[in-house]
């Protein structure tokens, strides 16, 4: 089966240059558009997209409110791929924050535009690492926000499970962790799986976050 976007953005021009770069790829199938993030919503229900492509910045609801949105009213979600023009730019970060997967600069090259994607949506890499740790360092609160503190002691992780989350932070895959840890991929895909659940992230996108913001891991 191909993995199914849905491009949101206020721009014809950017959507048509995402559909022609993703629809050349076999096994990539764009389902819609909308040009602005109120839209997602009725659109995401009813087309189903495995992955949202979504404009942080809109005039009606932008890319930070529409993930919120999604993430609070539909069941089984699909991966969220903010789309932005600058790479360092506290709009992304909040939109991570607000459980976007994962950020692509519309500059990106073709070959980066279908590797984000098919990305996101695999969901067993995170996107970008050196670039959200660089956020997360302008913009996170650096081991001061209580409320991720508290989340990180509630989680009680083992040892193991901390080194597995430290990885995913550095960005690696499963399969990159496993050979680090010398554990077989089914080993690491269990305590990631422990790890998420003890945050209550959604994804290791959230996790990463929740660890820069406690200051389990140092961004810088």
């Amino acid at each position: 089966m191909p993995v199914t976007v849905l491009l949101v953005d206020d721009e014809p021009l950017v959507r048509a240059g995402l559909r022609a770069v993703l629809e050349a790829q076999p096994d990539i199938e764009v389902v819609g558009e909308a040009a602005d993030g109120a839209a997602v919503i009725p659109l995401v229900r009813r087309l189903r997209p495995d992955v949202v492509a979504m404009d942080v910045r809109m005039p009606l609801m932008d890319g930070i409110e529409a993930t919120r949105a999604v993430l609070r009213t539909v069941d089984r979600p699909p991966k969220i791929l903010v789309v932005t023009t600058f790479e360092n730019d506290e709009y992304v970060y909040e939109a991570l924050r607000a459980g976007a997967d994962g950020f692509l600069l519309k500059r990106a090259r073709p070959a980066e535009i279908v590797h984000a994607v098919r990305l996101v949506a695999e969901g067993e890499s995170l996107l970008f690492p050196a670039s959200v740790r660089q956020l997360a360092a302008e913009y996170g609160d650096d081991g001061g926000n209580r409320a991720a503190r508290a989340v990180m002691e509630r989680a009680a992780l083992t040892d193991r499970e901390g080194e597995v989350l430290r990885l995913m932070a550095r960005g690696l895959s499963n399969a990159e962790i496993a050979g680090q840890l010398i554990v077989g991929t089914e080993t690491v895909k269990s305590h990631v799986s422990a790890v998420l659940a003890k945050l209550g992230a959604r994804d290791r996108t959230q996790a990463v976050i929740a660890a820069y913001e406690s200051g389990f891991v140092a961004p810088g």
